[in-house]
C-alpha cells in the first residue's frame, strides 16, 4: 500500500465551508487536487493508495482524514470537495469514524499519524528538495511519502521528521503538493510499485 501523507497547517477542521470557495476553507483546493492526483488516472482509479490529510485550521486541530478507493464508494474528481466537507461535518469527538466506504476521520495529530505507519512497517519518506533522487532509491511496497500544502511543514516538526525518516528528492524545483504527487506515482509506476 501506498501513502500520501498531506498536511495543511490552515485547512479547515469542520464542514462549514463553502465548496465555491476553498480559498478561504483554508486552502482546500491544494488538498483537493492532491486527492485527485494520489487516487485518480485517465479512466481509472488507484487501489493501492491511500491518502492521509491532516488538518491543523480553525476551528478543532488537529483532524485527520483517511480515503482509499473502495468499490462501494460512489466518488468522482468533480465531488471531493463536498466528500471531505461531508466527512469533517460527521466527526465524533473520541472516535475514529467510518463515513463513508474507506472514508474516516478523527482527531489524530500529524506526527501520530507517521508513528502509527513505522509502527506497521511502512517506509516512510519525507518530500525534500536535499534528499536522495528518487530515481537512484529503490522503494518498497509499503511506503509513505509526506509533503505539505503552500507553506510547507512545520520547522520544528520537519527536523523531528528528518531523523526518523528518510529524505527523498523529485528533482530540483518546487512543485505543488500535486504535482509532486503525480511524478511520485509516476516513478512508482515505473519501478513497478
Amino acid at each position: 500500500m501506498k501513502h500520501f501523507i498531506y498536511f495543511s497547517s490552515k485547512a479547515r477542521t469542520s464542514g462549514n465551508f463553502d465548496v465555491n470557495n476553498l480559498m478561504k476553507a483554508g486552502r482546500m483546493d491544494i488538498a483537493i487536487h492532491s486527492i485527485i492526483s494520489a487516487l485518480f488516472l485517465s479512466h481509472d482509479v488507484r487501489k493501492d493508495v491511500k491518502v492521509h490529510l491532516i488538518f491543523y485550521g480553525a476551528p478543532d486541530p488537529p483532524k485527520h482524514i483517511e480515503i482509499k478507493i473502495n468499490p462501494e464508494l460512489n466518488i468522482s474528481k468533480k465531488d471531493i470537495g463536498t466528500l471531505i466537507k461531508k466527512i469533517l461535518y460527521k466527526y465524533k469527538k473520541g472516535e475514529r469514524k467510518e463515513v463513508f466506504p474507506g472514508c474516516f476521520v478523527e482527531k489524530r495529530s500529524f506526527l501520530q499519524v507517521i508513528d502509527e505507519l513505522q509502527e506497521k512497517g511502512v517506509e516512510v519518506f519525507i518530500l525534500d528538495k536535499k534528499g536522495a533522487d528518487i530515481r537512484k532509491t529503490q522503494i518498497h511496497k509499503d511506503c509513505a511519502f509526506i509533503l505539505g500544502d503552500q507553506e510547507g511543514l512545520p520547522k520544528k516538526e520537519f527536523k523531528r521528521l528528518k531523523k526518523t525518516v528518510k529524505s527523498i528528492s523529485i528533482g530540483p524545483k518546487t512543485y505543488f503538493a500535486s504535482q509532486t504527487i503525480s511524478i511520485v506515482n509516476n516513478e512508482l509506476d515505473r519501478q513497478g510499485n
